[in-house]
């Protein structure tokens, strides 16, 4: 009891002092479960506790380094300037159409996994027409931060990457079960588009115009300099090669994406200065992520060495109606949504999701079931106002958050359910354990 007591101090503790910004979830993440450690007499284990959970963690932090620079990289070399080209062609002087060209175009620039980079791209790209049609700037919002939030489960998205991290799993298992779901919330995105579309186009009509956009030569990669539209054939052959690896399990996705990344830099950047330039441009990136997952390892490393999460689990059991023990996989995708809205990421994924997990498992659910159904609730966490990248977007589109939030809950929900129903027809996480 004692245990779980100090457990539940400590992660209230550090969701405190990221929650009042008293701290950076990086540096809470090393000293509060330090602290706490010392506290309850565990300071002669402290060091290999520490060591097992940053080697744990060890894999998917290099996974992310690797997956940022690569995909960062491909976008830099341009290769999907042709597709965003053809797409702003297509939709021009349809509403219709542009609405569901502002999912498509969202999906392709998310891969890379950067919230605030995929908004400044999108929103320049896309608010030129939205503008020029008078369309409703609140669809634009609605639906480039619900398909963000779905695009963020890739395994280099920091959501999955802390489900991962927090519970010493494979990102890459974690993930794949996970696309179907992606997909039908992406259909239904579209099809949410269409409807707009229809509405939009009985308002304002479809606008014909000959006129040159100013999209004209539109351009993803952000450094003239580092283009290689030559390459884009070799490079894409690159990217769907490392989805095939990635989709058949051939060799580890840390490993998989060490290996795309230095082909990408010897066939893009052959000079070490330009290879040098690129990983300078996204260090910063890079290390913002990197460096939160091995501190992350310091903190579950301390909560499973203690003991604290089994002690924590066991409260938590006691407290769930044992009629409801086995549907802990929907009851996590449930809580996901509210949660991860009042609350951030960091403070959910490495609070809340250990304990869940650990109740989970008392019920025959997996950590893998807990942490796949904890990511349900991703699009509706991107509307919190903790989140900066939100009002990066609304204030790109010039609207108000409180109308954002208003108009963007109920699609985001639905998004939610439509996800979390998928995830247990396919047997990502069960419905009962």
């Amino acid at each position: 009891m004692t245990l779980a007591l100090l457990g539940f101090l400590m992660v209230a503790t550090f969701m405190t002092l990221i929650m009042t910004k008293r701290m950076t979830p990086l540096v809470a993440l090393i000293v509060v479960p330090t602290a706490f450690a010392l506290f309850a007499g565990f300071g002669s284990g402290l060091g290999d506790m520490m060591l097992e959970g940053v080697r744990t963690l060890a894999p998917t932090g290099v996974m992310l380094l690797f997956a940022i620079l690569f995909f960062s990289i491909m976008t830099d070399t341009g290769l999907f300037d042709p597709l965003v080209n053809r797409l702003l062609k297509v939709v021009h002087g349809d509403p219709l159409k542009i609405l569901i060209g502002t999912v498509v175009l969202c999906a392709v620039v998310s891969l890379d996994g950067d919230g605030s980079t995929t908004y400044i791209i999108t929103i320049a790209a896309l608010l030129p027409l939205y503008k020029r049609f008078d369309m409703n700037r609140l669809y634009l919002c609605c639906l480039l931060m619900t398909t963000s939030g779905i695009m963020n489960l890739t395994p280099w998205g920091g959501p999955t990457a802390r489900a991962a991290s927090a519970l010493e799993l494979d990102p890459a298992e974690l993930f794949l079960p996970l696309i179907p779901g992606m997909l039908v919330g992406l259909v239904a995105l579209v099809a949410l588009a269409y409807w707009f579309g229809i509405k939009e186009r009985r308002r304002i009509g479809h606008v014909k115009s000959k006129e040159p956009t100013v999209f004209e030569g539109m351009a993803v990669s952000q450094f003239p300099e580092a283009r290689r539209p030559k390459m884009i054939w070799i490079n894409a052959a690159l990217v769907v090669a490392l989805l095939v690896g990635l989709v058949s399990g051939i060799l580890p996705l840390s490993i998989l994406m060490m290996i795309a990344f230095a082909i990408a830099m010897i066939l893009n950047y052959p000079r070490v200065a330009e290879q040098k330039e690129r990983i300078a441009a996204h260090a910063g990136n890079v290390l913002a992520v990197v460096s939160l997952i091995f501190a992350a390892g310091i903190f579950t490393g301390i909560l499973s060495g203690t003991g604290m999460v089994e002690a924590m689990s066991q409260q938590v059991v006691a407290m769930i109606p044992p009629a409801m023990g086995p549907y802990m996989a929907p009851i996590t995708a449930a809580l996901s949504l509210p949660f991860t809205f009042f609350i951030s990421n960091d403070a959910f994924y490495f609070g809340m999701l250990p304990i869940l997990a650990e109740a989970g498992s008392h019920y025959g659910v997996s950590h893998m079931e807990i942490a796949r159904a904890s990511l349900m609730g991703q699009p509706v966490h991107l509307l919190s106002p903790l989140v900066p990248s939100t009002y990066l977007l609304v204030s790109l589109a010039g609207i108000d958050l409180a109308d954002h939030q208003r108009f963007t809950l109920l699609p985001a929900t639905a998004v939610c359910v439509i996800m979390t129903i998928t995830g247990m027809l396919v047997f990502a996480f069960p419905f009962a354990g």
